[in-house]
């Protein structure tokens, strides 16, 4: 299966647009997958991803600061901090050091639901798996070699 007939389209204009759009494509269907993972759990990608930011930090961190680490920069970092203090995944004081700001951390109920998640990290390679290790690398290296140059406008 190739992405000329997932999308039903047998020609593009250069291979770079042919990458463009596999990628696009290769992007939604990854994030697809991990949401259906993610869904057992009745938690988001992004608050996947600001839990595993804060369990990892070892120490309270601002909603800057977890936006600066975020892979999801467009999100919405104070809107997901609160349905996870909904969920009582973290908890939120005021800075000492700046009454302006707040700190957040993960709750004792966040790092148990991590934890139970970490059991299942096999099941999250699995959706990779038709890719070999060698490959993965290979693929991984790739990407963070088009990343290197961003064109300017």
């Amino acid at each position: 299966m190739g992405i000329e007939k997932d999308i039903q389209q047998k020609q593009f204009r250069t291979i770079y647009q042919k990458l463009t759009v596999n990628l696009i494509y290769s992007t939604n269907w990854l994030l697809e997958q991990v949401k259906l993972f993610l869904q057992e759990e009745d938690i988001t990608s992004q608050q996947y991803n600001i839990l595993r930011i804060l369990r990892g930090s070892k120490i309270p961190l601002s909603t800057l600061q977890i936006r600066e680490r975020m892979l999801d920069k467009m999100s919405d970092t104070s809107r997901i901090v609160q349905r996870l203090l909904k969920k009582g995944l973290v908890e939120k004081k005021i800075c000492i050091a700046d009454k302006r700001l707040v700190d957040i951390k993960i709750s004792a109920t966040g790092l148990a639901l991590l934890s139970r998640m970490d059991e299942k990290n096999e099941q999250l390679d699995q959706i990779l798996s038709e890719l070999s290790s060698d490959e993965a690398t290979i693929l991984s290296d790739l990407l963070d070699k088009m990343r290197c140059k961003v064109p300017t406008p």
